[in-house]
This record gives C-alpha cells, structure tokens and sequence, in this order.
C-alpha cells in the first residue's frame, strides 16, 4: 500500500512539473533563442512555443498514464458507472459557475475574448494548448485525490482539486504576477476536483468536464 501511495503522489507531482517545463521554456530556454522576452514574440514564435509545449506535455501526460496502469491503477482508463441525474445536474452547475468566474475574470466571455485578441490560428493553437493544459492538471487531480484518500481515508472530499488549485494556483502567482490570477486558480482547482468526484472519476468525461470549466 505505501508503495502504491509514494507513486500515485509522484504521479501528481510529475504532472505539476509537466505543467512547470512551460515555465523553463518561456522563462529561460525562448528568450535565449529568440532574443526577445515573452511579451515580444511574434505570433510565429507564440505558436513554436504552443507546439513545443503540447509536444513535452503529451509525453509527460501519456509516460504518466502508462506508468499508473503499470504500477498502481490498471483500471485508469476503465469505464465507470453511469451517473445519475443529480451528478449530471451538479457537473452542468460547476460548468456555469466556473463560466460565471471566467466572465468576471475577463470581463465578458473567455473564448469570444480571446479570438477576437488573437485572431483565428493564434486562436487555434492557444485552444490545442489549452487541452494539454487540461489533460496535466486533470492528472494532478486524479493521482492528488487517490494519494490522499489512501492517507485519510475519506473518499468525498475532493483532495484532488484541493491538490491541484494549491500547486496551479501558486504556479500562477508566480508565472502571471497576481494574486488574484492564483486565488482564481486555487478556487478553480478546488471545483475541478469536485467535477472529477461528480463524473465518478471517469477520466474521459473529467477531461471534456474540465476542458470546458476551463474555456468558456
């Protein structure tokens, strides 16, 4: 058991550095190669880095899917039960109430927002990335939750979410400069891993679930 424990948490722990390999590259590797802070690039080099990173993620993301069914979750991409009629209800509500926070946020709705500031394949790609964006968090939450149900028992509380929105939401504090862009994340992540509870930890349906919590 400890040892299934120590691997789900490293699981968690390796999506979290997933996410944090973007930061290397527009912090540290990027700017040295294009001589120009983030801010600058043009949208060629926008896109290079969109690319490159969905590239590290998909493999960091399916190393990390592969290595669980190996070691300590056969069954991560079973199927599970059917939800019933209060969990859709619920999911729909966590769906409008992140759509109410991203329009608060940013001031009218998020997708509209950014394709008008992007235009159509800025646009594009920024989506791409946000679905690998989805698929790494969501993994945090997953292997977060299993890890912390295993130290405290409790399977109704959402550890994974509570896991996710402390290390995301730092993670913005630091990558974006705000306060306020982290608490958002730190609540964001919180009903994430409310979601994934809702869906009966179907990782297909959490990844659709979360993907558009974290779009519109």
């Amino acid at each position: 058991m400890k040892t299934i424990v120590k691997n789900q948490s490293s699981l968690a722990l390796t999506a979290f550095g997933g996410l944090g390999m973007e930061a290397v590259y527009a912090f540290g590797l990027e700017p040295l190669l294009y001589g120009t802070p983030m801010q600058e690039w043009s949208a060629a080099q926008t896109i290079a880095h969109w690319i490159l990173t969905c590239i590290t993620w998909g493999i960091i993301g399916s190393w990390i899917v592969r290595s669980a069914q190996k070691d300590c979750d056969p069954d991560l991409l079973e199927r599970k039960e059917r939800m019933r009629s209060w969990q859709w209800f619920a999911v729909v509500l966590c769906v409008v109430i992140s759509a109410a926070m991203q329009y608060r946020a940013w001031g009218g709705v998020k997708f509209m927002h950014e394709f008008r500031n992007l235009g159509a394949l800025l646009f594009t790609f920024q989506y791409i990335y946000y679905a690998f964006e989805t698929m790494l968090f969501m993994l945090i939450i997953v292997f977060g939750q299993k890890a912390c149900e295993a130290w405290f028992g409790d399977q109704k509380i959402p550890y994974g979410g509570i896991v996710c929105g402390l290390t995301w939401g730092f993670a913005h504090i630091f990558t974006k400069g705000s306060l306020a862009v982290g608490i958002g994340s730190i609540l964001s992540g919180f009903m994430f891993g409310s979601a994934y509870l809702l869906v009966n930890r179907d990782i297909r349906k959490a990844w659709i679930v979360m993907f558009l919590m974290f779009t519109l």
